[in-house]
Formats: C-alpha cells, sequence, structure tokens
C-alpha cells in the first residue's frame, strides 16, 4: 500500500469555506489502510460502510472465533482496524471525528468516523503510516540486539494516548509468573475441540492462494520447542501446526527482547476497541524502528485468567493482549483481503 493519501477533493458550500476531501472517493484508500490492522487468525472480522461525509466500522460475527464467545477478540481487531482507519483520516490533513457505538440499535456497528477540524500530519503520524505495509506479528526468531533507546517509553505513551496501560514485565519473577500461566493454559487449550477447529478453518499451507488467515511460513511444524518456555525469554505460543507438517517457520534463534501485558481499565466493549486502538498505534510506533511483536491472545480467552494474570503481575486492570518485542531485519506483511470485499453490503 502506498503511504501517499490520494488527493480527490469536492469544494464544501459556503464562501467560508475550504475544499474538503470526498470521503466516498478516498474508499478504497481508507478501507486498505484500515485493514492493514492486526487480526486473532488473520480472520479480518471487519466491514465498512462509507458515505460522502462518514466510514462506518462494523464487526464481521461470520469471521469471529468459535472460542470468542463474548467477541472480545473481535473487538480487539476491529479496534486495530479503526486506529488505522483514523490514520488514513489524519493523512487527508484532518482529526478524525470517531463515535464508538453511534446506534444503539445496531451492536455490530461500532464506530463512525468523520472529518474533524483540518489539521497537518504530525511527523510520528507520518512516520507510522510509513511502517504499514510492513508491520506484521513476528512469531519466528528475532534479531539480535536491544529495543532502541527510548522506544519502550515511547510505546507506553501511545498506550496511555488511547486510554490503555502498557504495563512492562522487568523483573525475572514476575516473567517466569507469567510464563507458568501461559504454559499451562496453552497446553490445555491446544488440545480443546473448538480451538483446534478454528486453528484448522485460519491456518493455511504453503502456496495458499487465501488472503486471510495465517500462512505456513508464518508458523513452524509440529509443536513448539521447549525453548520457547520461560528459559530462553519465549512465551509458549499456539500451535497452528497440529501435527500437520504445513508450517514453514524457522524458530532458533535470539529470544524476545521485552515482554509487556496491554492492560485496560474496564473489560467492556468499548475497552476491548480502546485495546485494538492502542494495539495498532504502538505496533505502528515500532515497525517504524524496525522492531516488531509477537502477540499471545490464547492465554487472555478465558475471564478467569485474565484475572489470574492481573493478580499474579499487580497490574492495573485486566490484561487484554499479551506482546513480546524483539528486532527483525526482514519481514513479509500477511495478505489481505481487497476492500471490495469488506463492504457492509458485501454478502457473508
Amino acid at each position: 500500500m502506498s503511504s501517499k493519501a490520494p488527493q480527490d477533493t469536492v469544494q464544501a458550500t459556503g464562501p467560508a469555506q475550504e475544499a474538503v476531501p470526498s470521503l466516498a472517493s478516498q474508499a478504497s484508500y481508507l478501507i486498505t489502510t484500515a485493514a492493514r490492522a492486526p487480526s486473532v487468525h488473520n480472520t479480518q472480522p471487519w466491514r465498512f460502510k462509507v458515505s460522502e461525509d462518514a466510514v462506518e466500522l462494523y464487526a464481521d460475527p461470520c469471521r469471529k472465533l468459535r472460542v470468542d464467545q463474548s467477541g472480545r477478540e473481535m473487538l480487539i481487531s476491529c479496534g486495530a482496524a479503526l486506529f488505522g482507519l483514523r490514520l488514513g483520516i489524519r493523512s487527508l490533513g484532518y482529526l478524525p471525528a470517531v463515535t464508538l457505538f453511534p446506534d444503539p440499535g445496531s451492536l455490530r456497528l461500532l464506530a463512525r468516523v468523520s472529518f474533524g477540524a483540518a489539521s497537518p500530519m504530525t511527523t510520528a503520524e507520518r512516520r507510522m503510516l510509513e511502517a504499514l505495509p510492513h508491520r506484521h506479528t513476528h512469531r519466528g526468531p528475532f534479531s539480535e540486539g536491544a529495543l532502541p533507546h527510548g522506544l519502550l517509553p515511547g510505546l507506553q505513551h501511545d498506550a496511555l494516548a488511547e486510554g490503555a496501560v502498557l504495563a512492562v514485565v522487568e523483573s525475572p519473577f514476575a516473567y517466569q509468573q507469567l510464563a507458568d500461566v501461559v504454559t499451562a493454559v496453552s497446553r490445555r487449550q491446544d488440545f480443546d475441540p473448538l480451538a483446534r477447529a478454528d486453528v484448522r478453518q485460519w491456518s493455511r499451507v504453503s502456496g495458499s492462494a487465501s488472503r486471510d488467515g495465517v500462512p505456513a511460513r508464518a508458523f513452524p511444524a509440529g509443536v513448539f520447542p521447549e525453548w520457547i518456555g520461560g528459559e530462553r525469554g519465549r512465551l509458549r505460543q499456539r500451535d497452528f501446526d497440529q501435527g500437520r507438517q504445513i508450517g514453514t517457520l524457522p524458530v532458533e534463534g535470539p529470544p524476545a527482547a521485552a515482554t509487556a501485558v496491554l492492560v485496560t481499565r474496564g473489560d467492556s466493549k468499548i475497552d476491548w476497541l480502546h485495546a485494538g486502538q492502542a494495539l495498532q498505534r504502538l505496533l505502528l510506533h515500532a515497525a517504524g524502528r524496525w522492531v516488531f511483536a509477537c502477540l499471545y491472545t490464547q492465554p487472555l480467552e478465558a475471564a478467569a485468567i485474565r484475572t489470574l494474570i492481573r493478580t499474579r503481575l499487580a497490574l492495573p486492570g485486566p490484561p487484554q493482549m499479551l506482546l513480546q518485542f524483539g528486532l527483525a531485519t526482514t519481514t513479509q506483511a500477511t495478505a489481505r483481503r481487497q476492500p471490495g470485499e469488506l463492504s457492509e453490503r458485501h454478502p457473508c
């Protein structure tokens, strides 16, 4: 995706008003920008409806995981797409005006976004837009080296700006507490029939033409080896291969440079949307410095486990996402569906 926004405009009525972009004429660009967001299993559970004066973001329950009964992971994914939509509006030279859940009678309608005041894009926003095409969920080995100086505090600021908190796991004891919970829960969930069905539905073999799901190059063949446990500084990841020997991702390499937990004030649908917006904002900031994250959602699918992790790590709120950061010098972004497939009018 090009980082340059189209420039088609229409003349607003009234002598005191300047020419403003037509949102309808920018539909493909805005949807493409929003749809580069991360989503659980790369399900891309979102749809869009674009008019002259607003873009509406809808959840697509047809793409919700079986294990995601509350829709929490679906809404976090959609929140990440909402930040991308906001970033697209910023690239057109306007502040986004966002209303969450604008229609109580339509719970699938998550947000309505329109133009606010004219305001030039900041340098930080432009860097995020430029990082959009190569940001990806990094499940493989990282490169050697520490994170760039000052990056983690910057990512924490990103989270705060979106109504969330990025809590860095600093002590070995706290990390081991987290790793023990993640390992136990992930092993148990690897045998859950609903979770296994979700993985099989959304994992792809090499050469697949699908533009959704997790490609074989993004997970290893067989079960993840034991070094992904606490001793080597990598949390246990989801088993996408399930004994099929279709994964091609190498796993041996340096461990993560930092581990963090994305936390919200509450555990409501609005909190989940805030978590997704914070997630995409900090991931784009990190990708602009060639730092990527492995995202862990599997251990947090049950509210009781979220409470357990919150208690053990003394977190200020419910955990919504676990992240491990590290450097990477090469990237292969996961494919996305075309804008025409993401219309709210498109059949499920």
